[in-house]
C-alpha cells in the first residue's frame, strides 16, 4: 500500500505528500483511527483527499494510506431491513444517529443457502449462484460479481452460512476466485446489465394525481419538487409504502436531524400492505442528517443507487427515495469550496449538472446479465430554497426526469394533500402509459386525463378572473366549469394518506371515478349551455356522493361504483327532463 504524510486540512478536505503511486478515486485511511476517504485530486507532489469522517484531531504528519482500490460498499443479504450511513455503515441505533469513527465495514450475518449450481458447470458474471432464505424476509439471490467468470471446482451444499465464507470456488485458466454471499462494488461505477428494455407501464403508486395525471414508468425518474411543509416525506413515505416495488431504497441526505429520526422512527413500524409483515423486511434505509460528515453526504445518494442497483440485477422492480438532492448539491458545493474550485450559478460547482445525470440515468428498466427483467426507479426530492423552481439544482434537474411533480405551498397551506400542483407538474410518458391503461381495459384513460387538465387549467384562469369581477357575474358555463374543476380537485385530487379507506387507490378504483367524475363534466356543461338552472345542478345529491366517493367506496366494494353511475344517469336525465318542459 502506497503512503502519504498530511500537510494541509480544512474541515473534510486534506492534502498530504505522497511517498508512493495514489489513483483518482482510491480508498484511502487516515491516522491511526483509520478514517475512510476518497482521493478526489492528485499531482506528483500531492494528493488531494476528501474525508467522510470527523477531521477533529487531524494534524500535519499524520499517516495517509492507500487500499489499492476505488471507494467501494459490501453488497450482500444482510442489507435489507436495517439502517446504514451514506457509506453502508451500520447506525449505532436509532436514538444515536452516529457511527464509530474508523468502522467502515458492516459486521457479518449468517443466512441460509441453497445453491442452484454443480460441480462442473461454466457461469458468467451476474448469474445466480443459488438462493439465500431469510428466516424473516423476503429470498434473494446470491450472484455472481459482474467481470468474473469460470468453472464451477467447488460448491456448498445447503446449509446456513456467513456473508463472508466462501461460497464457490470458479476457475478461470490458471486463475480462482472465491465467490460469497456479498461482494464489493465501487458506488461511482453502474453496475453493468444485459441491455435497457423499454420503459412501457408504469409504476403504480396509489396516488391518483401520480397514477391517472402524472405517471413515471417502472424505470424512470421522476422530480419532487416542493418548499418547507409542503409534504414531501410525507409523500415519499406514501410512496415507499403502496408503490408496486419489491425492494424500497429510501435514502436521507442531508436532512434535519430530527425529521431524519422520526423516519427512522416510523418506518419499522410501518406495515406491508402486500404481506401484512414489517415494511423494513424489503426495504434499506440510508440516513446522512445535517449534522453528519458533508462528504459522506456527497457519496450517499451513489451509495443508495448501488444498493438499489445490487437488487434490481436479482431480478427486483426498485424503487429509490432520495431526500433530498438539495441537501445533496449543497454538500457538492461546500467540498468544492474548500478546493478552491471556480463558482457556477449560485454557487454550486459547474460540474453540479454532470453529477445530476450520474444519477438519474442510473434508473432503467433492463435485463440483467442473468437474462431475467428488473428495474429502477429513482424519485429524488429537491428542496429549492423559498419553493423558487427557477433555482439551479431544480432546473437541472428537470433536464435529466421525464417526471416532474411539483408541490405547492398554496396547496399545502389549505391542507390539500398531496400537495403536487396539476399545473406545475408534467410527464413525458404519456404515450406509452396510454397502452398499459388500454391494455387494462381502460381506453379512455388519455381523454380523460387531458378534460380533466383542460378543465383545471381553465379554472385557475376564472378564479384569477372572479376574484376581479366576482364569481356571481361569470357566465353561467364558466360558473359550471368553476364547479367541474372543484369536483375533481375535491373528488379526485385530494387523497389523506392517513385515511383508512382512501390512502391507497388501486387502478381500476381509479378509473372507476375518473369515469364517472368525467361523466358528470361533458354533461353538466352540455346541460348548461342548454339553459339548465346552475344551482339545481349544484344541488343535485349525486353531486354529494361524487365528492366522498373516495372515502366512502373501498376497494372491496367497486360495484358500488354502478351504483352510483345508475343514480348519476337518473338525477342528471331528471335535470334534462325538468329544464326541457320548463322550455
Amino acid at each position: 500500500m502506497s503512503e502519504a504524510r498530511l500537510s494541509w486540512i480544512s474541515g473534510p478536505v486534506l492534502r498530504a505528500r505522497p511517498e508512493g503511486p495514489f489513483a483518482v478515486n482510491e480508498a484511502v485511511l487516515i491516522g491511526e483511527q483509520r478514517l475512510l476517504g476518497e482521493v478526489i485530486r492528485l499531482t506528483e507532489e500531492e494528493i488531494v483527499v476528501q474525508v467522510y469522517e470527523d477531521t477533529t484531531g487531524l494534524r500535519p504528519g499524520t499517516p495517509v494510506r492507500g487500499t489499492g482500490q476505488a471507494l467501494a460498499v459490501d453488497l450482500g443479504p444482510g442489507l435489507l431491513g436495517n439502517i446504514f450511513d451514506g457509506l453502508l455503515r451500520p447506525l449505532a441505533g436509532m436514538e444515536s444517529i452516529h457511527v464509530q469513527p474508523g468502522m467502515w465495514k458492516r459486521a457479518p450475518r449468517s443466512f441460509p443457502f441453497a445453491p442452484d449450481v454443480q460441480h462442473g458447470d461454466e457461469i458468467d458474471g451476474g448469474a445466480r449462484l443459488g438462493e439465500i432464505l431469510p428466516v424473516e424476509g423476503m429470498p434473494q439471490s446470491c450472484l455472481v460479481p459482474p467481470g468474473l467468470r469460470g468453472r464451477v471446482v467447488d460448491i456448498k451444499p445447503d446449509g446456513s452460512y456467513r456473508e463472508d465464507e466462501v461460497l464457490c470456488v470458479l476457475e478461470e485458466g490458471d486463475q480462482r476466485h472465491e465467490l460469497r454471499m456479498s461482494h464489493a462494488w465501487p458506488v461511482r461505477i453502474p453496475r453493468p446489465i444485459r441491455a435497457r428494455l423499454l420503459a412501457d407501464r408504469p409504476m403504480l403508486t396509489g396516488q391518483r394525481i401520480l397514477d391517472t395525471l402524472f405517471p413515471i414508468a417502472r424505470g424512470g425518474k421522476a422530480a419532487l419538487p416542493g418548499g418547507f411543509g409542503t409534504g414531501k416525506t410525507v409523500l415519499q413515505e406514501s410512496l415507499a409504502k403502496w408503490c408496486d416495488a419489491d425492494v424500497i431504497v429510501y435514502v436521507g441526505c442531508g436532512e434535519r436531524g430530527n425529521e431524519m429520526a422520526g423516519v427512522l422512527h416510523e418506518f419499522p413500524q410501518l406495515q406491508d400492505p402486500r404481506s401484512g409483515r414489517a415494511l423494513m423486511e424489503r426495504t434499506v434505509i440510508i440516513a446522512n442528517t445535517s449534522n453528519m460528515p458533508v462528504a459522506a453526504r456527497e457519496a450517499s445518494i451513489y451509495t443508495g443507487v448501488t444498493v438499489a442497483e445490487y437488487f434490481r440485477d436479482q431480478g427486483l422492480h426498485v424503487a429509490l427515495m432520495a431526500d433530498s438532492t438539495s441537501r445533496w448539491a449543497e454538500a457538492l458545493r461546500e467540498v468544492s469550496g474548500r478546493l478552491g474550485e471556480l463558482p457556477g450559478e449560485a454557487g454550486y460547482p459547474a460540474y453540479l449538472s454532470s453529477r445530476l445525470a450520474d444519477f438519474y440515468e442510473r434508473a432503467a428498466r433492463v435485463e440483467t446479465l442473468a437474462g431475467a427483467e428488473g428495474s429502477l426507479t429513482i424519485i429524488g426530492a429537491v428542496s429549492p430554497p423559498s419553493g423558487d423552481f427557477s433555482e439551479p439544482v431544480t432546473t437541472h434537474t428537470k433536464r435529466y426526469v421525464r417526471t416532474f411533480w411539483g408541490l405547492d405551498r398554496g396547496r399545502a397551506q389549505a391542507r390539500f394533500y398531496p400537495a403536487v400542483h396539476p399545473l406545475q407538474s408534467y410527464t413525458e410518458d404519456v404515450d406509452s402509459m396510454a397502452h398499459w391503461w388500454k391494455s387494462e381495459g381502460n381506453p379512455h384513460w388519455a381523454d380523460h386525463r387531458r378534460r380533466f387538465l383542460e378543465i383545471l387549467e381553465e379554472q385557475e384562469r376564472l378564479e384569477r378572473m372572479a376574484r376581479i369581477v366576482g364569481k356571481d357575474s361569470l357566465p353561467p358555463r364558466q360558473q359550471c366549469v368553476l364547479l367541474c374543476g372543484d369536483l375533481i380537485n375535491q373528488a379526485f385530487l385530494r387523497q389523506s394518506s392517513f385515511s383508512a379507506i382512501d390512502r391507497y387507490a388501486s387502478p381500476a378504483r381509479q378509473m372507476a371515478m375518473m369515469n364517472l367524475i368525467a361523466r358528470f363534466v361533458d354533461q353538466a356543461l352540455q346541460l348548461v349551455e342548454q339553459g339548465a338552472d346552475l344551482n339545481a345542478l349544484a344541488e343535485l345529491p349525486v353531486l354529494r356522493r361524487l365528492q366522498r366517493m373516495g372515502e366512502e367506496i373501498a376497494e372491496q366494494a367497486l360495484d358500488e361504483f354502478q351504483v352510483l353511475a345508475r343514480q348519476l344517469e337518473t338525477e342528471l336525465g331528471q335535470l334534462e327532463r325538468t329544464e326541457t318542459h320548463a322550455g
